[in-house]
């Protein structure tokens, strides 16, 4: 009889925790009720953390990746900077030649060194941000002149033989021809930089993240009036 009475009063304080068992079982399980529910709090805890740093880490390397190739944008505008520097700093010596011969050509004259200002302010203000889509946009349209001034003195200089026969003339005409090439190569580099820059801006989900780390409008390629005139550079031919 005692031994029934212990039993009962075990199976009494086994009800008064709350905790439901077969009519056989002679001891509380309620402290397993609690660690079933620790275990789904802190599962829904751990995921939570893991989707958090998967976040925090591709922001991070999305971050990295687009100031890597904004800096690629800015390196090759610098490359491109100085062949259109170099070929801006040719025109004036070699319209400064052509004055000796082309006595009634001042008008022509004049045009290739207002356009060839016109451009290099435009160069100059490109310089200071650039992929700037304004920037980009008015260096493009003044090259774009320069290119039409440059031609039109192109097909007067054919009437002066003498002044194509010049030495100094032909060496400046070389040296500009060898530039345009140039500058055709490291325009298309930089449009190249600034196309895996607005793709990798534009692709989702990073599309999502660029405008809260400062990367918000698009980078713009230098582009000019005459599309073809981007696919390969202005014949010089003096």
């Amino acid at each position: 009889m005692p031994a029934m009475g212990t039993a009962l009063s075990m199976h009494g304080d086994a009800r008064k925790h709350g905790c439901r068992e077969p009519a056989f079982a002679l001891t509380c399980r309620a402290p397993f009720c609690r660690v079933n529910k620790d275990i789904t709090v802190n599962s829904t805890l751990i995921i939570i953390l893991v989707v958090a740093g998967l976040l925090a880490l591709y922001a991070i390397k999305l971050f990295n990746d687009l100031v890597a190739r904004r800096n690629q944008i800015k390196n090759a505008f610098a490359q491109l900077e100085v062949q259109l520097k170099r070929r801006y700093d040719l025109i004036p010596n070699l319209v400064a030649t052509a004055k000796g011969y082309m006595t009634h050509e001042r008008d022509t004259l004049e045009a290739v060194i207002a356009a060839r200002n016109t451009a290099l302010a435009g160069l100059q203000a490109a310089q200071a941000q650039p992929g700037n889509a304004q920037n980009m946009a008015q260096l493009g349209q003044a090259d774009s002149a320069l290119n039409s001034a440059m031609g039109r003195l192109n097909v007067t200089v054919e009437a002066y033989p003498d002044l194509k026969a010049s030495q100094n003339m032909q060496q400046l005409s070389e040296e500009l021809s060898s530039t345009e090439n140039k500058v055709s190569f490291s325009r298309q580099a930089y449009n190249d930089a600034v196309m895996t820059y607005n793709t990798l801006k534009q692709s989702f989900p990073a599309a999502l993240f660029a405008p809260l780390f400062g990367h918000g409008a698009d980078a713009s390629p230098l582009t000019f009036a005459d599309s073809a005139a981007i696919q390969e550079a202005p014949k010089v031919s003096f």
